[in-house]
């Protein structure tokens, strides 16, 4: 075995020691609980998240043709940023109102999966 994929092994063991992935691992972490209708807190959180990302980029290129057609460069170096920072506010909005427990669950059952994928991708060292 080459010395890349021995450090390679070498890291992917160590990411699966820390407590989070290894309880992931262990427990098998799964998207279960996904499948319970979620409240109209959760819903409505969503709906904020996706609303920031549609809202910001869009804002900042109609400022930014505005500013041309103007001739203005102000009207996107000042409200490009502002845009952005509302969209990041709506953002955090609707993280807060969905909370971090479907977080939790979606980043346990991807960091089992990636783990254990990386490590079926690695040969295991041999005892020679």
């Amino acid at each position: 075995m080459n010395k890349v994929t021995t450090t390679l092994r070498r890291g992917l063991v160590r990411i699966a020691a820390i407590d989070f992935v290894r309880t992931a691992i262990e427990e098998k972490a799964d998207l279960r609980e996904f499948k319970e209708k979620p409240s109209l807190q959760v819903v409505a959180g969503v709906f904020l998240i996706s609303i920031s990302f549609v809202l910001a980029w869009p804002a900042i290129t109609a400022l930014g043709i505005v500013a041309i057609k103007l001739k203005e460069p102000l009207i996107v170096v000042i409200g490009g940023p502002l845009a952005y920072g509302l969209s990041h506010l709506v953002f955090l909005a609707g993280m807060y109102f969905s909370g971090a427990k479907y977080t939790v669950i979606f980043f346990r059952w991807l960091s089992r999966i990636l783990v254990e994928k990386l490590l079926s991708w690695i040969p295991v060292e041999s005892q020679e």
